[in-house]
């Protein structure tokens, strides 16, 4: 079992370590069946529902379990759930990445209508941002949406689009023109099932995922639809990936406690020249170096959580550098993992095979690391600046 003691850090409550511990019951069971990827998408949407772990993406006034959902519970549940079942993590992320704008920024009519069905689990979230263009560079967004009287129509194409195919309702992001740039989006929600909205084409990835491409042609979307003001569209889409951008460090940390979890059981009980493989020196700096890029990711993942958490209107330098480092080092102790393994680490089904499969998208979405990179240069030279002004 996962070292928990991190749950004594300063940065936690006792409500956090409350969910760990019923959460980890329910997610050691929580692997779906052999059922193809989007009926095992549907169905985890389903039971995270009815088990009340969709509460924690949600305000209570809206079916939610806290007043204002906080992000320490939601990276808590994201790196359990990623421990025991990739897919279960990803089903969870997805309803909150899509469903978050809303909550954020739709008015009380807009709540109304989708949120209780979101953590429910009898509605399922999708977050249409990327294009064939346009994808860490959100100012290069095409898909336009016109201004049709009490409407607006929408054309263009998105893409990468997790719960593709699957999704009820899709918030996206579309060019209004109000200004150059990122100053010139809006962000919308499009039921799935609206006219002039297609799916395109499926996507199949080697971890697999419910992925596809949109195509919006002529597609009406009632003003009301509108999170936000126009033009209000960046900042939309950036208050939420800086949260969720986050919640994938939290998951690489759950992939990498699971990596470092197998590393461990293996070298202790696996026999080598007469003694444990936990007992050479070249074992043992392998599992120090996991073991060190485990609880250095956890300490900047929940750090940027507690910020976000004590009222921090933006965390961008905080929940990029959570990113980085958490997607890069699990994709490193997963690879130690099974070389430790060795034969036994390649084996297809194997834990250590799927989580090597399972680690490597992490490092490209929601912000591949070179954008994050960039992203914490130059937030740490603006810092600089301001302080020496």
């Amino acid at each position: 079992m996962a070292d928990r003691s991190f749950l004594a850090w300063p940065f936690f409550e006792e409500a956090h370590a409350v969910l760990a511990g019923a959460l980890e019951t329910w997610a050691a069971a929580a692997a779906p069946g052999d059922e193809d990827v989007d009926a095992a998408c549907r169905g985890l949407v389903t039971r995270l529902g009815q088990a009340g772990w969709l509460r924690y993406l949600v305000p209570a006034a809206f079916g939610g379990h806290a007043a204002e959902p906080d992000v320490r519970s939601l990276c808590l549940v994201r790196e359990t759930l990623a421990r025991h079942a990739a897919l279960a993590d990803f089903a969870f992320a997805m309803q909150g990445l899509g469903s978050y704008p809303i909550a954020r920024f739709g008015d009380t009519g807009l709540k109304r209508a989708y949120l209780p069905a979101v953590a429910a689990g009898t509605s399922i979230a999708a977050f249409a941002l990327s294009e064939p263009d346009a994808g860490s560079d959100v100012a290069a967004i095409a898909t336009s949406a016109r201004r049709e009287g009490e409407h607006y129509v929408l054309d263009g194409t998105k893409t990468w689009i997790s719960n593709g195919g699957i999704a009820d309702f899709y918030t996206v992001f579309a060019r209004t023109g109000e200004g150059p740039g990122t100053k010139g989006l809006s962000a919308f929600v499009v039921d799935a099932a609206t006219p002039g909205l297609e799916i395109a084409e499926r996507i199949a990835v080697m971890a697999p995922r419910p992925l596809a491409t949109l195509r919006f042609a002529g597609c009406r979307v009632p003003e009301t639809r509108r999170l936000g003001p126009a033009g209000a569209g960046f900042s939309v889409a950036m208050t939420t990936l800086d949260t969720f951008r986050l919640s994938v460090g939290a998951a690489a940390l759950g992939f990498a406690r699971r990596a470092l979890d197998e590393a461990l059981a293996h070298a202790v009980g696996r026999r080598l020249y007469g003694q444990r493989l936990a007992d050479l020196p070249l074992a043992q700096a392998a599992l120090a170096d996991m073991a060190l890029a485990v609880d250095a990711a956890a300490l900047l993942v929940y750090r940027a959580a507690w910020l976000k958490d004590r009222g921090a209107e933006r965390i961008t330098r905080e929940a990029s550098m959570a990113k980085l480092f958490a997607t890069e080092a699990a994709q490193r102790v997963v690879d130690d993992a099974l070389q430790l393994l060795g034969g036994r680490g390649v084996v297809a089904g194997g834990a250590l095979e799927r989580l090597y499969r399972e680690v490597r998208a992490l490092r490209i979405y929601e912000g591949a690391s070179e954008v994050q990179r960039l992203t914490i240069a130059r937030q740490t030279i603006a810092a600089h600046i301001a302080a020496s002004a």
